[in-house]
């Protein structure tokens, strides 16, 4: 049977959101899924390197007065932060980070090494159009 692919739309980033996307990522892998993300506007913010796993520097999309709170409870459950979950994945399965061109230079990103390390290319947003078109599973976060 072929290997059936999964195509993420990462338009947030918030680190509520952004954990979710590692959740649902790491359901995918476990399914043994071809995983594409394509991290979009305010995701592509998140990837800077001066960004990346430093929750002090990112905001809560649902109820953001409870940031607190919810990185307490992922701390005391021990639950991974988003990065882990994504780098986790990258080395199960075969998981590619894609950065929208425009999206990284709107948040100063030019080049791939202005982003954090899990990220594969720069592209344009053709590419993403076209993965939505062959994947099994398409979702926007």
């Amino acid at each position: 049977m072929e290997q059936k692919k999964m195509c993420l739309g990462l338009f947030s980033g918030s680190v509520d959101k952004l954990t979710a996307a590692g959740i649902i990522l790491s359901g995918a892998v476990a399914d043994d899924m071809k995983v594409d993300i394509y991290v979009l506007l305010q995701g592509a913010r998140a990837f800077r390197k001066d960004i990346g796993d430093n929750p002090d520097k990112l905001q809560m999309a649902e109820n953001p007065n409870m940031k607190a709170e919810f990185l307490q409870s992922l701390k005391n459950l021990k639950v991974k932060t988003w990065v882990e979950f994504f780098r986790e994945c990258k080395t199960i399965s075969d998981v590619k980070i894609h950065i929208c061109g425009l999206a990284g230079k709107i948040w100063g990103g030019e080049k791939l090494d202005d982003f954090i390390d899990i990220a594969d290319d720069i592209c344009g947003i053709g590419a993403y159009i076209t993965a939505t078109q062959e994947a099994d599973v398409n979702l926007f976060i």
